[in-house]
């Protein structure tokens, strides 16, 4: 099995046998999106929930709202169709406490990506976001299987 890291700020896409993994997903979100025709499955690992929240705007992928647009855009330049793909979510932790709400960054890459999958009409067929603690996800491009692994719970396929 060809394994593909897909690493912070990152999108990649998998076919057949490969998978794709990202690790320590905290407050990022891991983006699935999966064409069940074509056995194409995309990964994006965002980190902010928009462009205005970084001095560094240049990398589509670091953002919630671009990095699905541009996941979508690559996968479809391979071949998927924009209407069979579904979405899976995982991440979007909340990883510190704080106050105020602007820092609440996990929340707000969930609802961005939420929002933008939605503009874009694709469904989210399974999530994993949320709580208070890291995810290690793995995206199995044969199937569309989303297998979420954390250190204190129990695993969770989606």
């Amino acid at each position: 099995m060809d394994k593909i890291i897909v690493g912070i700020g990152e999108g990649k896409l998998a076919q057949g046998e490969q998978i794709l993994v990202s690790y320590a997903l905290g407050s990022c979100v891991g983006i699935c999106l999966y064409d069940r025709a074509r056995r194409l499955a995309g990964m994006a690992h965002v980190v902010l929930p928009c462009k205005k929240d970084s001095l560094n705007q240049d990398n589509a992928y670091k953002f919630a709202d671009e990095g699905v647009r541009a996941l979508i855009r690559l996968m479809t330049s391979h071949g998927a169709d924009k209407r069979r793909l579904t979405a899976k979510l995982a991440g979007g932790a909340k990883m510190f406490e704080t106050k105020n709400s602007k820092w609440e960054i996990g929340s707000r890459n969930t609802e961005t990506v939420k929002r933008v999958l939605k503009e874009e009409g694709i469904r989210v067929a399974g999530e994993d976001i949320g709580k208070n603690y890291g995810r290690t996800i793995t995206f199995y491009a044969e199937n569309g299987q989303l297998r979420v692994r954390t250190v204190r719970h129990k695993e969770i396929l989606l």
